[in-house]
């Protein structure tokens, strides 16, 4: 049996490259992330997260979540999940437990599943049929504009 010898065709066959993000980096994919949401975070079923969130654009919460959300655009709670803290938030769509003090400047949302339970502020509010809010319910009226 010979070796093998290199092709003398000048055949050179395209290795993939991997390319890296770096945080705060500007983005080399030529396609902007989908619906336009760079920091999105998902906090699964059966995952558990405590403390403060700050840079976050987007939180979809499946599992439990106890912590302040400050600064962020979208919040939703889907059915299986529970949030605790305060959130001061742009819409916010409840489908599961919210407890605490909740702020939305723009709409909130609560699903036929949706349950809140706390001080709520907001600027417009959509209840399904079903969807429960029990506290203190107040307009959410900006500083700014009074």
């Amino acid at each position: 049996m010979q070796p093998s010898k290199p092709s003398s065709s000048g055949y050179v066959p395209e290795i993939p490259r991997r390319t890296l993000d770096l945080p705060g980096a500007p983005s080399r994919r030529g396609t902007p992330p989908r619906g336009g949401e760079a920091k999105k975070l998902t906090v699964g079923p059966e995952i558990s997260l405590t403390g403060e969130i700050t840079a976050c654009d987007s939180l979809v919460v499946e599992g439990n979540v106890d912590a302040t959300l400050e600064n962020s655009r979208h919040l939703e709670v889907t059915e299986t999940g529970r949030f605790k803290g305060k959130v001061i938030i742009d819409e916010a769509v409840i489908g599961g437990h919210f407890e605490g003090t909740l702020v939305v400047r723009d709409t909130l949302r609560v699903r036929g599943t949706g349950h809140v339970k706390g001080t709520v502020r907001f600027g417009r509010l959509e209840v399904e049929l079903g969807g429960e809010i029990d506290g203190t319910i107040t307009v959410y009226k900006d500083d700014a504009s009074s």
